[in-house]
């Protein structure tokens, strides 16, 4: 996998730290996951912290889409810090951070399955459509009932609050839900909310900008770090693009892809410039331009409803 791109941007003199985008290779990015790269980029390059790229790679796979991610993000202007992380090369940070956890008593097997975790109302240990703890107080020989019955055991947070405040550039003093988060699924694969991280502080990562829909979790993994003795990072959670249909953007919506406009005859100049144009700077055809431009306050705070079949033509258009 290439861990770098052909064309540079330019960066403050002294790195502080540093922002990152993490896709996860199923499939190409679309115009919504490339906009909110470059917002990652732009709040990482505007604030003289280094850029990084991490491959989240623990879940769905489809071959070359990483090498194909990182060539979109490259053509329409962005740089990154070598090299670039995949998860699925790490998984011995993730197996240290649970053994942390658990020597401090901090974990427990969960054998629920998915179905009894949705028919649970509510837990009584925690907020509305958390889990409900069922699994928590098992004796040995519950679970020793469990596991002859070939039930995969899951491996759970003991989570002490209910909920956890953080605070987002955006959307500033935010109180979300905490539960008993999954941090072992039951096949073994490290889940998300501990790679993720456990990832951002292996990377020195202090910025974390991404989509809005993933603000709900935040306060868990917030907490998950200070149970792990790590810095939480600064959030920027940023507006989706949606559909005409008011959904968040998916492939199945058009020519959503950078290939998709390419294929149309258009250039990935034309492109960056309508994602530029979404976030209130039009004309900008480079992210050069883009970043002496770039002020975070002034970001849209709704999300862009895109139509693919009917975007304006910017001043690059061929």
């Amino acid at each position: 996998m290439s861990t770098r791109k052909p064309h540079s941007a330019p960066t403050a003199p002294a790195v502080t730290g540093y922002g990152r985008f993490a896709p996860s290779p199923s499939g190409d990015l679309h115009l919504g996951n490339l906009r909110t790269a470059l917002l990652a980029w732009l709040f990482a390059r505007s604030t003289g912290r280094g850029f990084l790229m991490r491959i989240e790679d623990l879940d769905r796979v489809k071959a070359g889409a990483a090498e194909r991610q990182l060539a979109d993000l490259a053509a329409i202007g962005l740089d990154w810090e070598p090299e670039v992380v995949q998860q699925s090369e790490r998984l011995a940070l993730y197996d240290a951070a649970i053994g942390r956890l658990t020597s401090a008593g901090r974990t427990y097997e969960c054998f629920c399955t998915r179905r009894e975790i949705q028919q649970a109302v509510t837990a009584p240990h925690g907020p509305m459509g958390a889990y409900p703890g069922t699994c928590r107080e098992l004796t040995e020989g519950e679970k020793a009932q469990r596991r002859d019955a070939g039930r995969p055991a899951a491996l759970r947070l003991r989570a002490d609050i209910t909920g956890f405040e953080i605070t987002d550039e955006l959307h500033g003093r935010y109180r979300g839900a905490v539960d008993d988060l999954v941090l072992r699924r039951g096949d073994g694969t490290p889940a998300y909310n501990l790679a993720v991280v456990v990832d951002d502080a292996a990377q020195g990562i202090d910025q974390v900008v991404r989509g809005d829909d993933l603000l709900p979790s935040t306060p868990r993994q917030a907490y998950l770090a200070t149970l792990l003795e790590v810095p939480v990072p600064q959030y920027a959670h940023v507006p989706l693009v949606l559909n005409t249909a008011g959904q968040r953007l998916a492939k199945r919506d058009g020519a959503v892809t950078l290939r998709d406009r390419l294929a149309l005859g258009e250039t990935p100049e034309y492109v960056l410039e309508l994602l530029a144009d979404s976030l209130g700077y039009p004309g900008a055809t480079s992210t050069t331009g883009l970043l002496t431009q770039f002020r975070p306050e002034n970001l849209p705070r709704e999300p862009w409803t895109l139509d693919p079949d009917g975007l304006r033509q910017p001043s690059t258009c061929p």
